[in-house]
């Protein structure tokens, strides 16, 4: 069955190693997607390989009511690497599940319905998960749950709010933003939904500040803050969460892809008194999934592995090494707009010429197939309509060299697209 847009990439993957998956015909293929920006330790990591092997003949599923010492220890360690004000965790499977958790608790907690997000989020494809994504068309499902509403994305590369001097006036952007959510409100604002860096959206960071403000907007509104960090979590944006970089803790925080590092784990980690009031108004979040010893297993290797190697330092590093890279990309090849993002997170935006600004989405899909033509599958989100920006994600684990000889099949596939057309 198809089940999106773009298809399926034309060969079939045989297996996958490290940083590197091979197709039927042994060709090795750099993946800087991790998979669905999933494997954050690259394929086969040997922790991960051993935990899976121990906790699938000692401890794989029970039932949802058993607590286990996996599920104890990954709570534990994850609010160790958390602020003191994110203590409690639920550990489920998948990035939707997170999101529709976080959103059903914050609900229960301001006892409102009200669901903001921005223009360009993705939360997932569930029900509430995915009445707060609008990256993606809603085209033909019917309605979605009420109470959604948006506020521009802070896109500071195409942003229509300038200050007089033309630099991106977020905070007229903000202000414009919430002032039209008043107004559609019914007065029930439970919470508001975001990415610290908004991935399927087009890899856009929020301007410095940005969040702060924000935080400011939800409390003046009696609104929790959701980040959903399924994407940036857990080192890859060079922190051990992307929310750090800006000093704004969410008071719900949901967490997948990451987590695992390539297998089905997510986390909803939140306050004691978020937790507490919740438990009290009988917070029902019940699945087959939710607690599983061998999911919780997997993701406290990932947390111990990521401490023990101390790869927030590793991901800064080589975060450094990518876009020095794309810049100089950028200094030779006049289609590249913009190149933003942090760490192992950046985004490539190309142009049909710079002033303008016009999105060159077919150019991105020949350059998507160029790359992978020469060994190189990059750009998580491949759909007609958002191919005009590369979204770039190695696993952590990925070696100099690699990164050195990526940004050399992404030179050759920007000169020979271009070409081309």
């Amino acid at each position: 069955m198809r089940y999106g847009p773009a298809g399926f990439v034309p060969t079939i993957i045989e297996r996958a190693e490290g940083c590197r998956m091979y197709d039927e015909n042994g060709r090795p293929i750099l993946d800087f997607t991790s998979g669905q920006m999933s494997s954050l330790l690259g394929h086969g990591h040997p922790a991960v390989v051993e935990t899976v092997s121990r906790s699938v003949a000692t401890l794989d599923h029970l039932f949802s009511g058993m607590v286990t010492r996996p599920v104890v220890g990954l709570a534990e360690a994850l609010a160790r690497t958390l602020p003191e004000s994110l203590s409690k965790a639920m550990i489920l499977t998948t990035g939707g599940e997170s999101n529709e958790a976080a959103i059903k608790m914050a609900k229960l907690y301001t006892r409102k319905h009200e669901i903001v997000s921005f223009d360009q989020s993705y939360h997932g494809s569930t029900h509430a998960a995915g009445a707060a994504t609008y990256s993606l068309t809603r085209a033909g499902y019917g309605p979605v749950a009420p109470g959604n509403l948006i506020i521009p994305t802070p896109n500071s590369y195409r942003s229509v709010f300038r200050t007089r001097n033309g630099e991106h006036d977020w905070q007229a952007e903000l202000d414009f933003g919430f002032a039209m959510v008043d107004r559609q409100s019914v007065g029930s604002l439970a919470a508001f939904i975001a990415e610290p860096i908004l991935g399927t959206g087009g890899l856009i960071p929020p301007p410095e500040g940005y969040f702060a403000a924000l935080r400011r907007k939800c409390d003046e509104r009696g609104m929790l803050l959701i980040l959903d960090e399924a994407q940036t979590g857990l080192c890859r944006t060079g922190d051990w969460y992307a929310f750090q970089h800006q000093g704004v803790a969410p008071d719900i925080l949901t967490l997948s892809k990451t987590l695992g590092a390539g297998l089905p784990v997510a986390a909803v980690v939140t306050s004691e008194e978020i937790e507490a009031t919740c438990a009290e108004r009988r917070f029902m979040f019940t699945t087959t999934h939710v607690s599983d010893p061998l999911a919780a297993a997997v993701g406290l290797t990932v947390v111990r592995t990521l401490e023990a190697e101390k790869f927030d330092s590793v991901a800064r590093r080589l975060g450094e090494r990518l876009t020095k890279g794309l810049r100089e990309l950028q200094s030779r090849h006049e289609r590249i707009g913009d190149i933003r993002g942090r760490g192992l997170f950046q985004g490539v935006e190309l142009v049909m010429d710079r002033d303008t600004k016009e999105p060159a989405d077919d150019y991105g899909t020949a350059v998507t197939a160029a790359c992978f033509d020469r060994g190189l599958h990059l750009n998580i989100a491949q759909m007609r309509g958002v191919n005009s920006i590369l979204r770039i994600a190695p696993p952590l684990t990925v070696a100099e060299e690699d990164i050195d000889l990526a940004l050399d099949i992404l030179d050759q596939s920007l000169k020979s697209a271009k070409d081309a057309a």
